[in-house]
């Protein structure tokens, strides 16, 4: 009988390993390029630019992050910043951004589209390309 138990253990416990090294696998890296003197000199000169909130934690952000990096070698000649949400208040604050699943695209200095939450693809390029 307890031979029956340490395998029923030793089965979820094998288990539960290979379900945390799957994800683990398949996480995406984050990165905090943003740049006031960057962003600031960007508008000044009307460029497109679009600027990702995210959290390290994040699902949604997770899959906005692989759409955005896409994205990011398809548009050369858009500028990307990310950002993350709890670590750059300051950035967050001087951008009006509340959520961290935010991704707003700036022309210039105008404001052009925000959305939040959004992981559909087409919807992703759909708001980039209004800044271009």
């Amino acid at each position: 009988m307890e031979a029956k138990v340490s395998k029923k253990i030793m089965k979820k416990l094998i288990l539960l390993i290979f379900i945390f090294t799957s994800f683990s696998a398949f996480s995406v890296e984050k990165k905090t390029n943003f740049s006031t003197e960057i962003f600031e000199n960007a508008k000044a000169n009307g460029r497109t630019i679009v600027i990702n909130s995210y959290e390290t934690w994040c699902g949604t952000c997770n899959i906005q992050v692989k759409i955005l990096n896409q994205a990011e070698k398809e548009f050369k000649d858009i500028i990307f910043f990310s950002y993350e949400q709890s670590k750059n208040k300051d950035i967050a604050k001087k951008l009006a951004i509340d959520f961290w699943t935010t991704i707003v695209v700036y022309k210039g200095n105008d404001e052009i589209v925000r959305i939040i939450g959004q992981t559909d693809k087409k919807t992703i390029y759909s708001a980039i390309k209004k800044g271009i």
